[in-house]
């Protein structure tokens, strides 16, 4: 696998649809940390992802503490708005984790103030909007990871 994309708590069944067809069609892993905002055989899901849902490796959490608690060594970025690195300062490596937090308030405040020097964000050149969608948030760094290992 490339890269791993986790998403915590998320609450919207199409972007995490989208999101799994994009993990599948880059070689990425998803891992995917309750609670979440939907059932996950949520119609809205299996319509994002379409066909391919049972082709993607998808490993679920029970809640945070268990994701870190079973990921403890991996290489670890954090996605926000509140980075201040922005995202193509990231140094990507193999099999590294892309953490990004629910749609309707990002990640825990909690996880932002423990890794500042892992936090990043997509810059946004309009004050009109806080933030992008997720399923392309998580798109633009996917494949900016890609571009920077050359798979």
């Amino acid at each position: 696998m490339a890269l791993n994309i986790v998403l915590i708590e998320p609450e919207i069944p199409n972007n995490t649809g989208n999101i799994g067809r994009l993990a599948l069609a880059t070689g990425s892993r998803l891992h995917l940390v309750k609670p979440f905002g939907f059932i996950i055989d949520d119609k809205r899901l299996k319509r994002a992802g379409l066909d391919y849902w049972q082709h993607l490796e998808v490993i679920y959490y029970d809640n945070i503490d268990d994701f870190f608690s079973k990921n403890s060594n991996a290489k670890m970025v954090f996605l926000s708005s509140h980075g201040k690195q922005h995202h193509w300062d990231i140094n990507y490596i193999e099999n590294m984790f892309l953490i990004f937090g629910k749609e309707s308030v990002g990640l825990p405040k909690s996880l932002i103030e423990k890794h500042p020097d892992y936090l990043f964000k997509i810059p946004l050149y309009s004050k009109e909007i806080r933030s992008l969608n997720l399923a392309n948030a998580v798109s633009i760094i996917v494949y900016e990871g890609l571009r920077q290992l050359e798979l």
